[in-house]
């Protein structure tokens, strides 16, 4: 399960985002967001773009450093935000389920 949710988050470009949600649907496990969380553990040693995965709504919800790390991420990839959340409108990917490369 978690070699799937990490084969689909690497599949989100530089400049987009996706939600938990929406990662945990494109792998084949819908309703399972909060996996995605367990997969992202350890994310760079398994070189995964951990930054690009976001909560709903395009809240980052990571606490303290880890959550400005991430902000500063997504700024430098060019990520547009509105406020505290990511704009969805203009940097949401849309995954959609297939085969992870």
């Amino acid at each position: 399960m978690f070699e799937k949710i990490r084969a689909t988050i690497r599949r989100i470009p530089r400049g987009k985002v996706a939600t938990y949600g929406q990662v945990a649907k494109a792998a084949g496990f819908p309703g399972c967001a909060r996996q995605v969380v367990w997969a992202l553990r350890d994310s760079d040693q398994h070189g995964i773009p951990w930054h690009r995965v976001l909560a709903a709504g395009g809240h980052i919800r990571l606490p303290g450093e880890a959550g400005l790390e991430q902000r500063m991420r997504l700024r430098n990839e060019g990520v547009v935000f509105k406020g505290a959340r990511v704009d969805l409108a203009t940097s949401q990917f849309a995954l959609k389920r297939g085969r992870a490369r």
